[in-house]
């Protein structure tokens, strides 16, 4: 079989997807799949929307093209907004996370011009410090957006644990329960999702005794990596083993592990430094930096990483033997994930 390629366990998925959705819904917050991490992967959109996910979130607008094209029957929401692509927004996405109202003019230009109502979710910035609205800003743009033909404001959320890694908890997810009962007390609307963060909400999940109004998380890396976000602890009864990276062995020979001449940059502008161990069994793998964030990736036999170049991975062998034409498997964290799904060089193979 060819490599590079991924293997990918959609029977694992489903399994996630549905013990995620059951555990989230035992306190009445419904899950949105984010299928970023996967590039939109049409196969594996269909398996979450068969095991009762019915919203998919992307944040590229390509990916929610890709999927509506493919026939996947699910409600489609884009995790951000570009100005430029509106029109394409209001095309294909019933939802939109939001934070300027210049965009969400332009969304209800395009919605008008289309004949169809487009849905927004206010994104309030609660200390993470990537997107959303001040709150104390929130008022005056929930008044100009309810005004706005076309719009139909459908709910709030915040972002957490992405950018300043800061955590969810019951401080943040009260005060985000506080400011949606305040927006629908003052304009005497029902907000209908309030969508309190991502795969980082589980340890607050877990303990809190009272959810609030969140009734809705958008999930993405438990789904796939089967952990939550904030340590990378393993999610009980989930799988963590969906996917694994699979690379041909195209040289295998014994040589110094320490390279020797006079040292400069290497083709990444970094200066190597290498402890000398004498000789070693060096392999080199057909897959590098192009292909995947290679500093993600774990081994699943007894072997190290050495290093990599555009091309290349080169690991020690140690005891191993390994000729040229063996093939060598990695687990892969989230980064090393988002980078081979995004790899045009690597198969994908279903199982």
């Amino acid at each position: 079989m060819k490599t590079p390629r991924i293997e990918i366990n959609l029977g694992e998925i489903a399994h996630n997807a549905k013990k995620l959705k059951e555990l989230y819904g035992s306190k009445g917050i419904d899950v949105i799949g984010v299928t970023k991490v996967v590039c939109g992967d049409s196969a594996i959109a269909d398996v979450l929307v068969k095991s009762g996910i019915n919203i998919l979130a992307d944040s590229r607008i390509e990916n929610i093209i890709k999927m509506h094209n493919a026939g996947i029957h699910a409600k489609f929401l884009l995790l951000r907004t570009p100005l430029s692509q509106s029109e394409s927004v209001v095309k294909y996405a019933d939802i939109s996370l939001n934070s300027e109202l210049s965009v969400i003019k332009e969304l209800s230009k395009y919605a008008e011009e289309q004949g169809v109502i487009h849905e927004i979710i206010l994104m309030v910035e609660l200390g993470d410090l990537r997107e959303g609205i001040m709150p104390s800003d929130l008022e005056n743009t929930v008044n100009e957006v309810i005004g706005l033909k076309g719009i139909k404001l459908t709910g709030i959320g915040t972002n957490l644990a992405c950018f300043g890694g800061i955590k969810p908890n019951d401080e943040k997810m009260e005060y985000l329960s506080s400011i949606a009962k305040d927006i629908e007390d003052k304009f005497k609307l029902k907000l209908k999702i309030v969508s309190g963060g991502n795969s980082a909400n589980y340890d607050w999940f877990m303990i809190t005794k009272d959810v609030g109004k969140i009734n809705n998380l958008r999930l993405g890396e438990s789904i796939f990596l089967g952990c939550e976000t904030l340590e990378r602890k393993t999610i009980d009864g989930l799988f963590t083993d969906i996917f694994t990276l699979i690379a041909e062995v195209i040289e295998s020979k014994t040589k110094p592990s320490l390279p020797y001449g006079d040292i400069g940059q290497d083709a990444f502008g970094n200066i190597p430094k290498f402890p000398d161990l004498g000789l070693m069994r060096r392999v080199i793998l057909g897959v590098g930096l192009q292909d995947v964030l290679v500093s993600g990736l774990t081994p699943l036999s007894n072997i190290d990483i050495l290093g990599a170049s555009s091309d290349h991975i080169i690991i020690n062998a140690k005891q191993s033997e390994i000729k040229v034409g063996d093939t060598i498997k990695f687990n892969l964290n989230y980064g090393a994930l988002l980078s081979a799904m995004t790899s045009p060089y690597i198969i994908k193979i279903y199982k």
